[in-house]
């Protein structure tokens, strides 16, 4: 089970962001997670209530995790980069402070934590490509936004995001993940009650 608590005290006043600290950081733990604020930055651009604020900041936010990313992966003491990453990470969250919901990458991915032990990270990896690929036929004008700030124009933005995720080396599917075939069904019957799902773009039924 995957629980969320927000309250107003748990805001900071300040945030340090400090790239030599995450030098230290197991390589498949900063990229993964990495790829989670693509997924934050993605769903919100694609979100059925996108706000204006938040496509700014995840569009800029999806620039910085593209080449901030392959940059560290190519050389992890590169602190530029490092930042970079840290500065999207920040920049697409935006959307969830604004009241902008997600879509199914996020609501299957809490399932397939909760239920299958897959890493935060490792959850947007094996479901946005996907869910982006479901979602295509409802808004293909935004995902093409997405496409354009990962610096692949006219590429979809499903096979933009899988080109990344390939690129770092991290996982594509479930069966990468250890999720088995005796599990489908139960992932399947808890997504249903997951609130992203329920404003995944294109609605799903079953």
């Amino acid at each position: 089970m995957k629980e969320s608590y927000g309250h107003a005290l748990m805001m900071p006043r300040s945030v340090i962001l400090d790239p030599a600290a995450t030098v230290h950081t197991p390589e498949w733990l900063f990229l993964s997670t990495g790829i989670r604020a693509v997924d934050h930055a993605v769903e919100d651009i694609c979100s059925i209530n996108p706000q204006p604020l938040s496509d700014g900041t995840s569009i800029h936010a999806l620039r910085l995790l593209g080449r901030g990313l392959l940059a560290v992966k190519a050389d992890p003491g590169d602190l530029a980069a490092r930042l970079d990453c840290q500065l999207g990470a920040w920049m697409s969250i935006m959307g969830s402070q604004n009241g902008v919901t997600k879509g199914a990458s996020h609501g299957i991915g809490h399932v397939l934590g909760g239920t299958a032990d897959v890493p935060h990270g490792y959850t947007s990896c094996v479901m946005l490509p996907h869910v982006l690929r479901f979602n295509a036929g409802v808004n293909a004008e935004r995902q093409a936004w997405v496409s354009e700030a990962l610096g692949k124009p006219g590429v979809a933005a499903a096979d933009a995001v899988a080109a990344l995720i390939a690129a770092l080396g991290l996982p594509a599917t479930l069966r990468d993940v250890g999720v088995t075939a005796d599990l489908l069904d139960r992932i399947a019957e808890e997504a249903r009650h997951d609130r992203w799902v329920h404003t995944n773009p294109r609605k799903i039924d079953g």
